[in-house]
């Protein structure tokens, strides 16, 4: 799965409750789905590995693996669940609900299952502070059905949601290789705003925000963005000018001076290093097909 296409979406979010010794029959689900053992105790069965759940417990099953479940006999559990795509897929010519859920292994249509995330996600973990992620859960509640012009701006409020509950899960069950220093996200995020707002500041009053060295600093900021800051900054700023170049009567010395370029001389030459192209033949080149 490409990253660009990574959209995570949910369908259906809801809390059931077992009986005691309540089974679910041997079941695939098209989407992904996410459960949290809110109360109770129970056994998920998947792929034959067998995990005990109690109060805490999250289970993290990929669209198409088979699993079922079975409450305890005495103190049943509680689930709080969902079910999504990490990229949208249409599946309403084929199911009447998006739960979409299939018992038998005889009708299933492999080519609806839903896309795996690129890296590995734990099947069963225990999380701490129980009632936030209940809560989190409880923001994106929907009911089984598709979206239509009644609920149009429900799902909007569900889905956004969602989304930032999906930022706190993959914090969560993501090693720190795949994902960013929790604290160089933030910086990004002002780090971005600074530079639309022109109010960048110097280097060294971030990495000092963040009481970490410089050398640190750029470490983490390179794991975070593939880029040394400098080079960050400049590649920002660069791909603003290319804007102007294609969308705007700007000449190119004026271009360069609105995004920050010492001189003319500077911008040609960090501009043809990036893209190979002086700004007047990125110019020139790009806008005979506008």
């Amino acid at each position: 799965m490409d990253f660009a296409d990574l959209h995570p979406y949910v369908y259906y979010a809801t809390r059931y409750p077992f009986s005691k010794g309540q089974a679910s029959n041997n079941r695939i689900c098209y989407a992904s789905s996410l459960y949290l053992i809110s109360e109770g105790r129970g056994v998920i069965h998947t792929n034959g590995r067998t995990y005990e759940t109690v109060a805490g417990s999250l289970v993290y099953i990929p669209a198409g693996q088979p699993h079922h479940w079975v409450a305890d006999s005495q103190d049943p559990m509680v689930h709080i669940c969902c079910y999504f795509d990490w990229s949208y897929i249409d599946r309403r010519t084929e199911f009447t609900h998006p739960s979409m859920i299939c018992y038998d292994t005889a009708t299933l249509v492999s080519t609806l299952i839903g896309p795996a995330f690129p890296y590995s996600l734990p099947e069963h973990v225990k999380v701490e502070k129980l009632r936030l992620w209940m809560d989190f859960f409880e923001k994106f509640y929907t009911e089984n059905h598709y979206t239509n012009q009644r609920t149009y701006v429900r799902s909007l409020k569900v889905q956004s949601s969602f989304q930032q509950f999906i930022e706190f899960f993959l914090t969560f069950a993501l090693k720190e290789e795949h994902i960013p220093n929790l604290r160089m996200s933030k910086l990004l995020e002002r780090l971005d705003q600074d530079l639309v707002q022109g109010n960048l500041q110097p280097l060294e009053n971030y990495y000092r925000e963040l009481r970490i060295s410089r050398g640190y600093f750029f470490d983490l900021f390179k794991h975070a963005t593939g880029l040394p800051p400098t080079q960050y900054v400049i590649q920002f700023r660069i791909n603003r000018a290319k804007d102007d170049l294609l969308f705007s009567n700007l000449n190119i010395t004026e271009i360069a001076d609105k995004h920050g370029f010492s001189s003319l001389h500077y911008f040609s030459k960090l501009f043809r290093k990036i893209n190979g192209l002086s700004p007047r033949e990125f110019r020139e080149e790009n806008r005979e097909g506008l």
